[in-house]
């Protein structure tokens, strides 16, 4: 198995775009921990924001990178919002908002 460094090297992948990737998968690993913590199915959830659950699978494998207004639907009936936060110098986060 390769290093994730020397596949970036050979996909020619930017600084700017592996920040984006690692915010992107900040943010699944984030939603995935919300409907953990919440004890919902992957369908529980589905039913919840009137998605698909084939939706919500293929948004927490990352197969489906979800528009804006996707992640809101998801996200307001759990309770939860984007906020937009200035980056801190060499760490991404994505911050959860209560």
């Amino acid at each position: 198995m390769a290093l994730w460094s020397e596949v970036r090297e050979q996909l020619n992948i930017s600084e700017e775009d592996e920040n984006i990737i690692q915010i992107e998968k900040d943010l699944i690993r984030t939603l995935v921990k919300i409907r953990e913590e919440k004890g919902m199915t992957q369908s529980q959830l589905a039913e919840l924001c009137n998605v698909k659950q084939p939706f919500i699978a293929r948004m927490e494998t990352a197969s489906h990178s979800p528009q804006i207004d996707s992640l809101l639907k998801i996200l307001t009936p759990l309770g939860y919002t984007l906020q937009i936060v200035p980056l801190a110098q060499n760490d991404i986060t994505v911050e959860r908002e209560l």
